[in-house]
């Protein structure tokens, strides 16, 4: 079974790139929208989660929002600009 970091793609005009520096670290990668399911991505075995940046407000109404398997899952988060304000305003911050 494969191993590897999913990329939740926020709008970022950067996932493409996050996703290839991580494939350069002989690192198996997978852009994945905000609206994905855990049944979507189990089968990569997933390490670890990268939120994306975008261009949208987490207090906009109707932001994307960070899927519950991620909370879920256990799994090591990085937030990247919006993912990290996400990630603050989803959990209280």
């Amino acid at each position: 079974m494969n191993e590897g970091i999913v990329v939740i793609d926020f709008g970022s005009q950067y996932s493409h790139l996050i996703a290839r520096r991580i494939r350069e670290l002989k690192v198996y990668s997978m852009i994945s929208q905000a609206k994905s399911t855990w049944d979507s991505v189990k089968h990569l075995n997933p390490k670890g989660v990268i939120l994306s940046g975008g261009p949208a407000s987490v207090y906009e109404e109707g932001a994307p929002q960070i899927p519950d398997w991620v909370f879920e899952q256990h799994l090591p988060v990085l937030g990247i600009c919006y993912g990290m304000q996400a990630l603050v305003h989803q959990l209280g911050g």
